[in-house]
């Protein structure tokens, strides 16, 4: 933990962020769901060599009669690697790490359409992942005919990242120990 308790955003051994992205996902399959769409978590089939696969799959095609892929990713705004970018451009770490899932997804090209959904955990999304969830937004109040949908899909996954951040700091707290014992409030 550092004093400014930020260590706990990128913690690999902070307990938060499985949940972040667990949750993150849940909400992105309902919000298909909503959607008319039908989709899946952690599809099979999908896998790449190592046996990593993505996060979701559409079962019925999305655009240009293929079903879509996405794999979400939390980048911390504020870890040491990315301070040098994301504090001259917002946005630097989502947009990198946007570009590294598209890289490590790319086997999937010729039979799927994919969208990294990445995001900072300071709530700043990236383009393409912006585009995505509107576009999700735009099909739900087709759907439903709720006009905000896109705003209400926005707000639930930022509160979704927010709580994320929230436990992947506590996390890392020592066992037994209260904010008050750490910070000294």
């Amino acid at each position: 933990m550092t004093s400014l308790g930020l260590h706990g955003l990128a913690c690999k051994k902070s307990k938060g962020r499985f949940s972040r992205h667990g949750e993150a996902n849940d909400v992105i399959v309902r919000a298909l769901r909503s959607a008319g769409i039908p989709s899946i978590k952690e599809p099979s089939g999908c896998s790449r060599a190592d046996g990593k696969r993505p996060d979701g799959l559409t079962l019925v095609p999305w655009t240009r009669g293929r079903p879509l892929v996405w794999d979400f990713t939390c980048t911390d705004t504020y870890a040491p690697s990315y301070v040098a970018t994301t504090s001259v451009q917002r946005g630097a770490a989502a947009e990198g790490a946007s570009e590294a899932k598209r890289r490590k997804y790319s086997f999937l090209e010729g039979s799927y359409l994919f969208a990294p959904i990445a995001v900072e955990t300071s709530g700043v999304w990236a383009k393409e992942a912006l585009k995505f969830l509107q576009e999700v937004g735009r099909r739900i109040a087709d759907v439903t005919g709720e006009k905000r949908s896109t705003s209400f899909l926005l707000q639930r996954l930022s509160l979704t990242i927010q709580r994320g951040n929230a436990a992947s700091v506590l996390g890392t707290l020592p066992p037994g120990k209260g904010l008050e014992e750490v910070y000294l409030l």
